[in-house]
């Protein structure tokens, strides 16, 4: 059974013009979503979500560094938002969208908060195989 993280979602979402919250993992499966978007909507950008980060780190090597270290966070800038995306612990993500004039320091730090905060239970370990057996 998965625990009920909404309290961290809802926590992010307590940052003046933050809009909704998400949890993904690392195969792009919804963990948890906020009260302001649908679970269909949270799903499907779950999904891009998980693919946003693996291309962040796709990318790494363009910050013309010999070894550009771990990916931290990535942001997405829009007209009328952003996207805040960020690791949540061993295969999990913590996405989070705001409107343009957020403070978007004091949603960083929230959801870094959020996420050292939680430790273990935002840590999602890798799928196994269903088809595969030990036997």
């Amino acid at each position: 059974m998965n625990p009920d993280l909404s309290w961290v979602l809802n926590d992010v979402l307590q940052v003046p013009g933050a809009r909704h919250a998400i949890l993904v993992s690392a195969d792009g499966l919804l963990l948890a979503n906020s009260s302001e978007i649908g679970r269909d909507d949270a799903e499907t950008v779950a999904a891009a979500m998980s693919s946003m980060q693996s291309l962040s780190r796709a990318v790494a090597p363009f910050i013309g560094a010999r070894t550009p270290g771990r990916w931290h966070q990535t942001l997405l800038e829009y007209e009328h938002g952003w996207i805040f995306l960020i690791a949540a612990g061993t295969g999990a993500y913590l996405a989070a969208a705001a409107a343009a004039d957020v403070d978007m320091e004091a949603m960083s730090f929230r959801m870094q908060q959020q996420v050292a905060a939680l430790g273990k239970a935002m840590t999602t370990p890798p799928r196994q195989n269903a088809g595969s057996s030990g036997a």
